[in-house]
């Protein structure tokens, strides 16, 4: 596999690690925390980008592990994971 390949799909894991981990760690408004004047009900009082990004990094890099493992040691395939395999020519 290519270093750009390799870098394209982590991007991917990446970005789409970061929505799964968004919502982890994620306090209101209603918690002992005094909101803000003029923030909506539920706004985070405080959120921290660097840390939901060292998660996005960490959860990404295990996911893009599995990924890659499989890649090398072809343990699941294309085949495998056709569950609509279409009819045999000659058969009804």
């Amino acid at each position: 596999m290519k270093i750009s390949s390799i870098i394209a799909i982590y991007a991917l894991f990446w970005s789409l690690s970061f929505f799964l981990v968004l919502p982890f760690r994620l306090r209101t408004s209603a918690e002992p925390d005094a909101p803000v004047p003029g923030q909506a009900d539920s706004a985070p009082p405080r959120f921290s980008f660097g840390r939901t990004c060292l998660w996005t990094t960490i959860v990404a890099a295990l996911l893009f592990g599995l990924y890659y493992a499989n890649y090398v040691n072809g343990w699941l395939d294309v085949q495998s994971l056709n569950f609509f395999t279409p009819p045999a020519h000659g058969t009804r």
